[in-house]
């Protein structure tokens, strides 16, 4: 099963750390071409042994997906790198969470500019070109388990992570003509370095102890522990594959059976 995305030309957003560089990796590891964004100005440190470790196969470019003009200049050098796109995976995102009550509008904005109209609009640009190329690629947009029903403090986030559900089905439905699939997955707990944050969050608003959140989420997953970015990775693969090819405007979930539908 080795090579399944041969020369294949995958974009990653989001892939400084966590889930994004682990897919990153995976796509890498199956013989791709990788451009990876994130916002920040200068390669991270996961991202540089990636590029190291594979010379002229793997590039980064800094780029905000809430600013259009990013946008237009991270597939110009996407395009420029490695020719014409074949998988979108969409993976940058933010998270907030508060009580209800209290939460406000800056940290609406930022959810649903990033996690939102960042991955629209990022998207819809994929999309022009594998049109445009004639390319019958694969779009992966990452949900999560949070967009498959509402949690007490975490709104904005179930919410637009709900988004992205949606968007994935309707852009799914305007792309088959083309022989372009769009899906996406929801992971559920995944242990990365932004649950630090999450964990810290939940003692906060919850009156737990630092670290168990965590803890408690791990077990309670019916098979028994918190994924890694490589058990999402290895359905993104999959889904970037012609071993999809008849699999469009679904949502996989990757969650250990946190979530049955």
């Amino acid at each position: 099963m080795a090579a399944r995305l041969q020369d294949r030309h995958c974009l990653v957003t989001g892939a400084g750390g966590g889930i994004g560089l682990g897919l990153a990796a995976a796509f890498l590891a199956e013989g791709a071409r990788c451009t990876i964004a994130d916002i920040a100005d200068h390669p991270p440190a996961g991202v540089a042994a990636l590029l190291a470790a594979h010379p002229g196969r793997a590039q980064y470019v800094a780029a905000d997906v809430t600013r259009a003009a990013d946008i237009a200049r991270l597939l110009d050098a996407a395009r420029a790198a490695f020719g014409p796109l074949h998988v979108l995976c969409n993976n940058a995102a933010v998270f907030d969470m508060a009580p209800l009550l209290e939460s406000d509008e800056a940290s609406y904005e930022r959810i649903f500019a990033v996690n939102v109209k960042g991955l629209f609009f990022v998207m819809q640009a994929v999309l022009r070109q594998m049109v445009a190329d004639g390319v019958k690629g694969a779009v992966i947009n990452l949900s999560s388990q949070a967009g498959r029903r509402g949690e007490a403090l975490v709104s904005h986030y179930c919410a637009s992570k709900a988004a992205v559900i949606s968007y994935t089905q309707s852009a799914a439905l305007a792309m088959a003509p083309h022989g372009i699939r769009v899906n996406a997955i929801a992971p559920g707990v995944v242990d990365t370095p932004m649950w630090a944050t999450v964990d810290a969050l939940f003692a906060r608003y919850e009156g737990l102890a630092i670290g168990a959140k965590k803890q408690a989420v791990g077990r309670a997953v019916p098979l028994g522990r918190m994924g890694t970015p490589e058990d999402i990775a290895g359905a993104a693969v999959f889904l970037a594959s012609v071993e999809a090819r008849y699999v469009t405007a679904q949502t996989l979930n990757v969650d250990g059976g946190n979530v049955m539908s």
